[in-house]
């Protein structure tokens, strides 16, 4: 366990159905902060979904900017299965960390073994047992790629919205000082979303990614979805109207949410 102390909010004082953390992480050499939205319930080892955030924000933004427990919310009404939804910040490096392995921290084990356990240690729907899913947009998308083609015996499914896929991509949002340490990672595909997903290609989650027209990251991915199709990669790239924008996001996080749903209801067909 990397996880040294855990500060967790009292719901007294919170929003409905929300939850901070603190965890003084070892990976991280300090604290990172988690928020969780989970709807009261009785039922045991209840999916969980992290969302990873893009440059700038924390674990904050994809519920006051994107509106992501609304979506669910939604979603819910029309019979959607329940989920955990999990928000953690990047580690908090400069303007991003690309939750890549660097040599001043490991913002990869953060997500991937911190932010996990501290969520199974403090959410009694959740469990070892629970299956776990991988999204996020921008530097998110980016992060849910990597993270998810590299531990799929953690991660169930896969899905990244408006995705960096490389690290010069990171040179339309950030500054040399967020970037030259990112450049450094000790991550053995040197970041590089499809060196990390042909590597991984036996093992590969199942995958999908979507992206704006007006995107400036639209050439990037589309690129990344030919390069798949040419080597035989499973996976569905969704092309929609729209930018790099929270509206964007608050749109299509929904089809994440059903994507992993249905990978849901093949894994409890699949138990029976």
């Amino acid at each position: 366990m990397a996880i040294h102390r855990l500060e967790v909010s009292n719901n007294s004082y919170t929003a409905d159905n929300f939850v901070t953390l603190t965890a003084y992480s070892s990976h991280l050499k300090g604290r990172g902060d988690i928020s969780i939205y989970q709807e009261a319930t009785s039922n045991k080892n209840v999916p969980i979904i992290v969302l990873l955030h893009g440059v700038y924000g924390s674990h904050w933004v994809w519920s006051q900017l994107g509106g992501v427990h609304k979506v669910y919310q939604q979603l819910r009404s029309s019979g959607l299965n329940e989920f955990v939804l999990v928000m953690p910040s990047d580690g908090a490096h400069a303007e991003g960390s690309g939750y890549l392995p660097l040599k001043n921290a490991d913002y990869e084990a953060w997500i991937v073994d911190d932010v996990i356990s501290a969520v199974i240690q403090t959410q009694p729907m959740c469990s070892s047992s629970s299956n776990i899913y991988i999204t996020g947009l921008s530097m998110g998308g980016y992060g849910a790629l990597c993270l998810g083609a590299k531990h799929p015996t953690i991660f169930s499914g896969i899905s990244a919205h408006s995705s960096i896929t490389e690290l010069d991509d990171f040179n339309h949002f950030v500054d040399e000082h967020t970037l030259k340490p990112l450049k450094k990672t000790t991550d053995k595909y040197k970041g590089d979303v499809f060196k990390t997903l042909i590597a991984n290609k036996k093992t590969l989650p199942p995958l999908r990614f979507d992206c704006g027209k007006d995107d400036v990251l639209f050439s990037a991915n589309t690129a990344l979805a030919k390069k798949l199709v040419d080597e035989n990669v499973p996976h569905t790239f969704d092309i929609f109207a729209g930018t790099h924008c929270w509206e964007y996001w608050h749109e299509h996080v929904a089809k994440t949410m059903i994507f992993f749903a249905q990978l849901e209801s093949k894994t409890h067909t699949q138990l029976k």
